[in-house]
């Protein structure tokens, strides 16, 4: 049986069909938030099967799979991949209303030319067609971005990493812009385990000893420069509670010296640190002309067991529902007092926050850029249709939809680029509905406005990249 992903897929009217074919659907992409590998891009890998490229690292079809009772074994254990490929087979059936479904067979429709719903059935032939591909030159890592018309690759890097792909890819002049984001969770999570282990990897990056708080701070500076020499356009932050303390880099260093002496730190003394330490990185970052970005409200490791067993990044987050509003606008009024404030993206994994981020988006706003402070996409449990639509609404409600910067994959999957196609039809479809509804005039110069700024032109503006023509 074939799918539902017809041409007008998601396209309820004409104005909407018409937008899609004729605007949305011809333009590159920006993905300036994933979790790709670099070094993957500079091999140009080529998977070996359908299940290393589409099952690997992939929570949200990890968590699936243990909805529909299948066996941790062939999730994350020691099963062939053959073997995890058929339960998850098997479990497709069952995601209908879930993005996944739909992500499932536009990846198999987009990248294998496979029209056929899969399920237990059709598994076996498509495994065997799709390897088939995957093992050409057709489906390497990089003939798939230039299939998708991908202009910048927007990676996530630790601040204690080399960045030696993205030096080499570089260096060989290679025509998508493949950029490193600094993202310094360890080094503001004092309170953690790890963050002994990681400030060792720190010293070791920057060639001297992190002795007090002042060194801290240099030593995240060097970093910052490092990255921003590699062609860094954005730093990243997730955030599981957020935090504001009034604090001064006095009191930061007392609770840095104390966690180097292996004292017990308070809360406040907690984020009294990460407070600070923020507010010296976004002064950097506004020197730097970098977006900050920052995800919050990621509920993390809530299964102990399963942490235990397998780790983090497992399929084991949620939803957070602690409120935000209080601390939001002290880390961003504290930032703007000092004019270092920089372009800034906010995300809420939880949806109840869509207001909160808007309106608070709003308070920041200057001449500087059209949607300085930006309302982020539907991120992770919201990144479906209604999610999208709800995410879209509420920003037009309260602030300026014109300058959204529009959709990230947040994937670690080089097939995930669907997932913009999927965004961009939801995209044209609200549109096409208000001016199918008279909620906005009929004006072909209009809409086309909003779709390629929605879509392409704002995300590039937003990140200052530079235009580009992708290699085909």
């Amino acid at each position: 049986m074939k799918t539902s992903i017809t041409k007008d897929f998601l396209l309820y009217n004409e104005t909407a069909k018409n937008i899609y074919h004729q605007i949305a659907r011809h333009l590159p992409i920006i993905d300036y938030h994933n979790h790709l590998d670099p070094q993957e891009i500079l091999e140009d890998k080529n998977y070996s099967n359908l299940t290393e490229i589409w099952l690997t690292g992939d929570h949200y079809k990890w968590r699936a799979m243990r909805a529909n009772g299948v066996n941790e074994a062939y999730i994350t254990g020691d099963k062939s991949d053959y073997e995890k490929f058929m339960v998850w087979a098997k479990t497709v059936p069952n995601l209908i209303g879930n993005p996944l479904y739909h992500w499932t067979h536009l990846e198999l429709l987009n990248y294998f030319g496979i029209d056929e719903v899969l399920n237990e059935k059709t598994a076996p032939a498509i495994w065997e067609e799709a390897n088939r591909k995957l093992a050409t030159k057709e489906l390497s890592v990089r003939s798939i971005l230039r299939k998708d018309k991908v202009n910048f690759v927007g990676t996530t890097d630790d601040p204690t990493d080399d960045l030696a792909a993205h030096e080499k890819l570089a260096a060989e002049g290679y025509d998508i812009t493949v950029s490193p984001s600094f993202r310094p969770d360890k080094g503001l999570g004092i309170e953690k385990d790890e963050f002994m282990v990681w400030l060792e990897k720190l010293e070791v990056m920057v060639g001297f000893r992190i002795e007090n708080y002042t060194d801290f701070l240099k030593a995240l500076s060097d970093r910052v420069d490092y990255f921003d020499a590699h062609g860094c356009r954005s730093s990243d932050h997730g955030i599981s509670v957020l935090f504001f303390e009034n604090t001064d880099q006095e009191e930061a260093g007392v609770a840095f010296r104390k966690r180097l002496n292996g004292e017990e730190l308070s809360a406040k003394e907690i984020d009294q640190f990460k407070t600070y330490t923020l507010l010296e990185l976004a002064r950097l970052y506004t020197e730097k002309g970098w977006v900050m970005q920052l995800h919050i409200g990621a509920m993390r490791n809530t299964n102990t067991k399963m942490f235990n067993r397998i780790g983090a990044d497992a399929g084991f987050d949620s939803i957070g529902d602690l409120l935000l509003a209080d601390k939001l606008a002290g880390l961003l009024d504290s930032m703007d007092v000092k004019d270092q404030l920089p372009r800034t993206v906010l995300y809420s994994l939880n949806s109840r926050d869509n207001n909160i981020l808007a309106a608070m988006a709003g308070n920041y706003q200057n001449d500087e850029i059209p949607g300085k402070i930006q309302m982020g996409t539907a991120w992770w449990f919201n990144d479906h249709i209604d999610g999208m639509e709800a995410q879209m609404k509420t920003l037009a409600n309260i602030g300026l939809i014109s300058n959204f910067i529009g959709m990230l994959t947040d994937s670690r999957s080089f097939l995930s680029f669907s997932r913009h196609e999927y965004f961009r039809r939801i995209l044209c479809n609200l549109l096409g509905t208000w001016v199918e509804e008279g909620k906005m005039p009929n004006d072909p110069e209009l809409l086309e406005n909003y779709v390629k700024n929605i879509c392409y032109y704002n995300a590039r503006q937003f990140f200052r990249i530079k235009e580009q023509v992708t290699a085909s």
